[in-house]
């Protein structure tokens, strides 16, 4: 297996069936091997730095109907909330204070947030904040909205393409989302200029070795700027309510692998992380992560954010979110960095 660790590291990339031996069969004692090469990889391009992002979850309504999602079409349970503009910007004006110099407007596809609502917000939080970077994460668009978004000041855009296999992607999605509208999304942000960020997760239900060996040869043709990957965790309202998570190995070593094959790619050690181990996060940025996103969103409505079961940080206010995360950095050697965080090509 350090054969194979040692030539991804190299190459940038192996052929599938490799790829799917080593995430089948790599040992224990082969895991440590693996985290150092990926740490070594990370601090040799971004030293201890650890970027942060200030997350903002502004609404909880979605028209798609993702099996796996707390916040889906068709759980009725869900309490649904809008953030208003003012209440966006009020959230950037903490985060801003506290030294968050990149904002990521998250939430489900939501209609009422049409393109020019989008777009204002956008021209509002970078008129207020012009060294700030913008990101969305609002899910499939037309190519003409996502251009609409650039041209308001949309720096970067996540849009996870949650498993590179077509036929996996069909278990996990009703059958009007398609994995070819989530790829032709993929390369249109990135025609546009976009810093783009894409991912998977790890121990989602049916997932394969090769599902999984998919999704890192998907990154190395994207060449995406960010990738998250986090454990699937069940949400109870959900088909998938049965199902276990994803564990916390396996998520390890798939975001080990990814930063072998993305040397340069920020990487984020995800709050799923933090919410499968007490110690998650920091064990992701032991495995090569260097972002970490905490929660500037209003106290009030994190919990009904709930993509998820039992989701971490849902009663601390910003600035205990981000105290605690700077003081687990600092544990294992890293310090969170005050800027924008751009990605820098090789």
């Amino acid at each position: 297996m350090r054969g194979l660790i040692d030539a991804l590291r190299r190459e940038r990339v192996l052929p599938r069936a490799e790829l799917a031996g080593l995430i089948r069969e790599i040992s224990d004692g082969d895991m440590p091997y693996l985290f150092d090469a990926a740490r070594e990889t990370a601090r040799s391009r971004f030293g201890n730095r650890i970027y942060t992002r200030g997350l903002i979850e502004f609404t909880n309504y979605c028209r798609c109907d993702c099996y796996y999602c707390g916040i889906r079409r068709s759980n009725r349970q869900a309490e649904r909330y809008r953030l208003t503009q003012e209440e966006i910007l009020a959230c950037c004006r903490a985060g801003y204070a506290l030294g968050f110099r990149t904002f990521v407007l998250q939430g489900g596809e939501d209609p009422y947030f049409t393109d020019e609502r989008i777009c204002e917000l956008v021209r509002a939080i970078k008129s207020s904040w012009p060294d700030c970077a913008v990101t969305l994460s609002i899910g499939e668009k037309e190519h003409s909205s996502y251009r609409l978004y650039r041209k308001a000041g949309a720096d970067r855009y996540l849009l996870r393409h949650e498993t590179a296999s077509p036929a996996h992607y069909r278990r996990l999605h009703p059958p009007e989302q398609t994995p070819q509208r989530r790829r032709q999304c993929l390369w249109s942000l990135k025609e546009l200029g976009y810093q783009v960020g894409a991912g998977f997760m790890v121990g989602s239900p049916y997932q394969t070795p090769e599902n999984l060996a998919d999704d890192l040869l998907f990154l190395h043709e994207l060449s995406p700027q960010m990738a998250g990957i986090g454990p699937f965790i069940p949400h109870h309202q959900t088909p998938f309510s049965a199902f276990p998570a994803g564990t916390l190995r396996q998520t390890l070593l798939m975001v080990a692998l990814t930063r072998l094959i993305l040397p340069n790619a920020l990487l984020p050690a995800t709050t799923a992380l933090g919410t499968i181990a007490p110690d998650g996060r920091e064990r992701g940025v032991l495995a090569g992560a260097n972002v970490v996103m905490p929660n500037l969103s209003p106290v009030g409505v994190r919990k009904q954010y709930a993509l998820y079961d039992n989701k971490i940080c849902t009663g601390d206010e910003a600035a205990e979110c981000r105290a605690c995360l700077q003081n687990q950095m600092r544990s294992i050697g890293y310090e969170l960095a005050v800027d924008r965080g751009d990605f820098v090509p090789e």
